[in-house]
């Protein structure tokens, strides 16, 4: 939100500077982001001084090109080349020197600089209108009134308007603040409390008078909740034009382009007062009665912008008596707005329910300053003054006569919050005792009505603009922002409970996991639960069925709660290689979210994505694919982390996996994993190969909780190491061996790794040879050669039985 520096000070006698005042707005919670000059003509005509032509001769070498002799009242003639047609000696005009900046159609700089033109030397520019930003014309240059003495700053001719614009980010709480009034009021809240008193200068509306009654529309509202309040008035023998340059300037400072004299009468209230408004062409009225209501489902409508909308039985519209004319409190219609032939206008002013005005913008995708306001709610009480605010100024730039009485439907006032504050809570709260006299005093500055004042607390009644304030506690936060947090005093001594941590707290272990992946070299991500439905039948356990939609989604690719980790991380690695970053190792801890026919269900996630190589390589390391194996090996690192290695391998029955293995615990599964099908990856333009987990996190959590950790003492003996190179079909796991060698020693066999695979040349087919490594150890001697040869025969022997192996 953009707010002027010089808008607020006709609201507010600012004893600051625009750098201090952004301080106290930041203090206040109104956070300012950043504060950027502004001026009325680009440049600020800075450079540009008045200069007399004293001699005007043709150019010797351009018959288009007049050698001047300008006076700039520096005592010396400058020499300037001109190709303006209309260029004369005793001209008084405005002259560029040297060092000057200018400024295109575009807002691209350029720099006046000394020259030579077709020989001649030049040593500044005559200007036109358009190359300083003050007209359209460039038949020729600019000639001004001759009273003007040589060296006058041409900006102070033409009343040059410069402004700080304070960029506020503003947070969805604080709708009393979207306008320059709210905004003045809270810095007279934040003055007083540095010892500044001010007041609040409202704009008058005293001047407000109806002339006649000649032009009345009628109004009906079908649905007071929808519309608690509405109020209306016409004005007729308007003059639809360009709005004068005061009220373009302030406008512009804030971003917005002005259109016309009414419609940017209308703005200029909305961000002077917070109360949208809406004008529509009295004679475009059907019937002269205007009706708020909602309309049958699927009514068409073409809003301002051209595009043709479905209307919903919940969009709430002002309609004539045959047709919509608005989208209320969102959007005009094409065919019901002021244009340059308009002469009669109806202007609207309400309160609007937020809720049913922020489901419509969201179900139409449309966000407009009016939106803006009316969803976060503007203030109820302000309807009719801010329409008579209108008609003041729409009269004064415009011209007319008032033809209707002002008309104020508001069947039920809305009234103040109540609430209570005990002085006890408040200090406990805040941290430090605040004397009851400056609590009432920052209430009163905010425009809090003190009820009732006892020893205890003090009751008020909050006015409706402040919907953000309807608990003691919302009170107290008041309290803090105004007193100001830096005033709050704190000790050296800190006291702190300490929790209890158990085991298995989700939180805990989350963190574990996430540093040990971090340390691998691993990113996290963040992704939107939300995804699109297109993703549904691309597996069997993902389908149409199952997805639970939003009721008003943002966008059609944003409408269903996700099933699966899987395609937001692949949306996240098609994102990345389309940006040349196609190494990528990924983990994310989520949700997934399923509506069966017996409920909804919501389980927690895990998920881990390789693609690409390992390393970039270089001389001393070869670049290495981050394959199955590598991914596979991440897998047994965070369950070894975890304390549960004691988990079976089995296939998974996944669809969504070329190739895939599930580890269970207890008949539980853990994780799934495995290379992700090409015609998946291929869904999101993804060519290369993907590694995929999926941790079940509530049964890894579950698991965790029945995991007993037992503590044993380092060895003091050292191990004894031995390797068999097995000759093995190629159906044969390593898994298998491993578990085979583990159940036939299981008291010192401490280890059971594989460290080379071969297939091909000199194998029989379908075999393939093993090289495993077999890592004895007794915790009370020495294991002698002896008892480890018995070992190694044994596992040979059932080596050979189970899976039909020999030795190489």
């Amino acid at each position: 939100m953009n707010i002027s520096y010089n808008w607020l000070k006709q609201f507010i006698n600012l004893p600051w500077n625009p750098e201090k005042t952004g301080e106290l707005l930041t203090d206040l919670g109104l956070e300012v982001e950043g504060i950027e000059d502004f001026s009325s003509v680009k440049g600020g005509l800075n450079g540009i001084v008045v200069g007399h032509v004293i001699e005007s001769e043709q150019h010797s070498n351009a018959d288009r090109l007049k050698v001047t002799k300008v006076d700039v009242g520096d005592g010396k003639l400058l020499q300037i080349v001109c190709g303006a047609p209309n260029v004369a000696k005793g001209q008084k005009v405005p002259v560029a020197t040297v060092g000057t900046t200018l400024y295109d159609a575009e807002g691209k700089s350029w720099e006046i600089k000394k020259g030579k033109i077709r020989g001649e030397v030049s040593e500044g520019m005559i200007c036109s209108e358009d190359e300083l930003g003050l007209g359209k014309s460039h038949d020729g240059i600019m000639v001004l009134d001759s009273k003007h003495k040589p060296g006058t700053l041409v900006a102070e001719i033409f009343e040059v308007e410069n402004d700080k614009i304070f960029e506020i980010g503003l947070t969805p709480n604080r709708s009393d603040a979207m306008s320059h009034w709210g905004v003045a009021r809270d810095l007279k809240a934040g003055l007083l409390q540095h010892g500044i008193s001010t007041k609040i200068n409202t704009p008058s509306s005293s001047r407000f008078r109806v002339d006649n009654r000649l032009l009345r529309v009628d109004i009906n509202v079908e649905n007071p909740a929808l519309a608690p309040r509405y109020c209306g008035i016409t004005i007729s023998d308007v003059k639809v034009e360009a709005s004068p340059s005061w009220l373009q300037n302030r406008l512009k400072s804030i971003g917005l382009s002005p259109i016309n004299n009414i419609v940017d009468a209308t703005n200029y209230v909305l961000h002077e007062l917070g109360q949208p408004l809406h004008v529509f062409d009295v004679e475009k009225i059907t019937g002269n009665s205007v009706t708020v209501k909602t309309l049958q489902n699927g009514t068409k409508f073409t809003t301002l912008d051209g595009v043709e909308r479905e209307l919903s039985d919940e969009d709430l519209m002002i309609c004539d008596a045959e047709k919509p004319m608005c989208i209320a409190g969102v959007f005009g219609g094409l065919h019901s707005g002021v244009t340059e032939s308009t002469t009669n206008i109806f202007i609207e002013s309400a309160y609007f329910d937020p809720v049913s005005i922020r489901k419509t913008a969201k179900r139409h995708g449309l966000s407009t300053d009016a939106s803006f306001r009316f969803e976060r709610g503007v203030d109820p009480n302000i309807a009719d003054y801010a329409l008579r605010r209108a008609v003041i100024l729409i009269l004064e730039i415009a011209g007319g006569q008032v033809t209707s009485d002002l008309i104020d439907l508001y069947p039920k006032k809305i009234e103040d919050h109540q609430v209570f504050l005990n002085f006890e809570k408040a200090n406990k709260l805040i941290g430090e005792e605040i004397s009851k006299e400056t609590i009432q005093e920052i209430l009163t500055s905010l425009e809090m009505k003190i009820n009732n004042l006892t020893e205890t607390g003090i009751g008020m009644s909050i006015p409706p603009y402040r919907n953000d304030v309807i608990r003691d506690v919302d009170v107290i936060e008041e309290i803090l922002r105004v007193y100001g947090y830096n005033n709050v005093k704190f000790t050296e001594k800190l006291n702190a409970s300490v929790a209890p941590v158990l085991t298995g707290e989700d939180y805990s272990v989350q963190n574990k996991i996430a540093s040990q992946l971090t340390s691998l070299g691993f990113f996290e991500m963040l992704n939107n639960s939300l995804t699109s439905p297109k993703y549904s039948g691309l597996s069997e356990s993902i389908l149409e069925k199952f997805n639970i939609a939003m009721l008003n989604p943002l966008s059609n690719d944003l409408s269903v709660l996700r099933q699966s980790m899987l395609f937001s991380g692949l949306e996240t690695i098609e994102y990345n290689s389309n940006r040349k970053n196609s190494n990528l190792r990924l983990f994310e801890f989520g949700k997934t979210y399923h509506g069966f026919p017996g409920g909804r269900i919501e389980k927690k996630h895990l998920s881990l994505f390789l693609t690409g190589m390992r390393n970039d390589g270089n001389w001393a390391a070869p670049n290495t694919k981050s394959d199955f194996f590598f991914g596979k090996g991440t897998i047994e690192a965070i369950l070894e982390r975890l304390g549960l290695q004691d988990f079976t391998e089995e296939g998974t029955e996944n669809d969504i996996f070329s190739e895939g293995i599930a580890f269970k615990r207890n008949k539980e599964t853990i994780v799934e994993f495995g290379i992700i099908k090409k015609a998946i990856a291929k869904k999101l333009d993804i060519d290369a190969e993907v590694f995929y987990a999926d941790f079940d996190w509530d049964a890894v959590l579950n698991q965790i909780s029945t995991k007993n950790f037992n503590l044993k003492p380092i060895a003091k003996f050292p191990g004894s190491e031995r390797d068999f190179a097995l000759l093995l079909d190629d159906s044969v796991r390593f898994q298998d061996l491993k578990k085979v060698a583990l159940s036939t020693e299981k008291k010192l066999l401490k280890a059971v790794s594989l460290f080379d695979v071969y297939t091909g040349k000199n194998l029989p087919e379908g075999k393939k040879s093993y090289a495993i490594n077999f890592t004895f150890q007794d915790e009370y001697k020495t294991l002698t050669d002896k008892q480890v040869d018995k070992i190694m025969s044994k596992l040979k022997q059932r080596f050979e039985t189970d899976f039909g192996a020999t030795l190489r």
